[in-house]
């Protein structure tokens, strides 16, 4: 059952060293203010997973944080490269980064697969793509029943995901509006599960393309207004546009994002890095 935890809490009790973590959230409702905290815990030798990893992975790997990443299409988005993460690709800096590339359809049915408890899913995919000579973890098998080849990859099953969401009620039930991506399937494939909240009610409200994840597929609930900024929450603020296109400057030059990180992330509370943003009242009418 859900607890409810600040996020300093949950962090330092949900995600040791070594972890497998998948942080989701499909354009919307990234966990950012989750992000940060490890960064401000200085967590290390982490497996990140993520489908389209964008600036939040790009902030934790240039920490040193990530020692491994499997992903599918990795940017900024509208922008360009993500420029710590290409560096250590690249150069090894800081550290250096093993990669596990995917098609989108693979991800998504891997989260599938993890969240039934299964060791691999199989679908239609990969024919003719190069990904199968650059990951030994693409396998091919025959159906039994029709002879067709069909593409296999292990299931994805993280030690811990962490997601963000709208509303968490009082009994630790979790709603999540808009566009959902696969945060369902990486909570219910999840050992453990964290989600931080905008805001927690008396009752939910589903309304259209949402989701309510019950209290028992969560292990702890931290309320962080504004926790998915610079990206944005449906219904409470919008995407920060500047600040993606401002991290392509940030992150170019390895003095400029480590002095970036010091002042804005580590030497500062959430609060104080929200605040540059331009902090948003809470819900806006849709």
């Amino acid at each position: 059952m859900a607890r409810f935890m600040t996020l300093s809490e949950a962090v330092a009790d949900l995600v040791p060293d070594g972890s497998t973590l998948a942080m989701e959230g499909f354009t919307h409702l990234i966990p950012f203010a989750a992000g940060h905290e490890l960064v401000r815990q200085k967590r290390r030798d982490l497996t990140l997973i993520r489908m389209t990893p964008d600036l939040l992975y790009d902030q934790l790997i240039g920490m040193g944080i990530a020692r491994k990443l499997i992903f599918s299409w990795g940017g900024n988005p509208g922008v360009g490269s993500l420029h710590r993460f290409r560096d250590a690709v690249e150069n090894g800096w800081p550290r250096p980064l093993e990669i596990e590339e995917h098609s989108h359809a693979a991800m998504a049915n891997a989260y599938d697969a993890g969240a039934a408890g299964l060791p691999c899913a199989v679908f239609r995919g990969y024919f003719g793509s190069d990904l199968v000579q650059k990951n030994a973890n693409i396998k091919f098998i025959r159906c039994p029943f029709t002879g067709e080849e069909l593409a296999c990859v292990p299931s994805l099953r993280p030690d811990v995901a962490i997601i963000h969401a709208q509303q968490a009620d009082r009994e630790g039930n979790v709603l999540i509006e808009g566009i959902v991506g696969v945060q369902k399937q990486a909570v219910l494939a999840a050992r453990r599960a964290l989600v931080t909240v905008e805001e927690v009610v008396d009752a939910l409200e589903p309304g259209g393309n949402s989701i309510v994840l019950p209290s028992w597929t969560i292990s702890a609930i931290a309320v962080a207004p504004g926790g998915a900024k610079p990206s944005y929450a449906h219904g409470y603020y919008s995407r920060d546009n500047a600040f993606y296109a401002a991290w392509d400057q940030i992150s170019r030059d390895r003095d400029c994002y480590a002095r970036w990180m010091e002042e804005h992330l580590i030497d500062s509370s959430p609060d104080d890095f929200m605040r540059p943003l331009g902090q948003s009242s809470l819900r806006t009418e849709i």
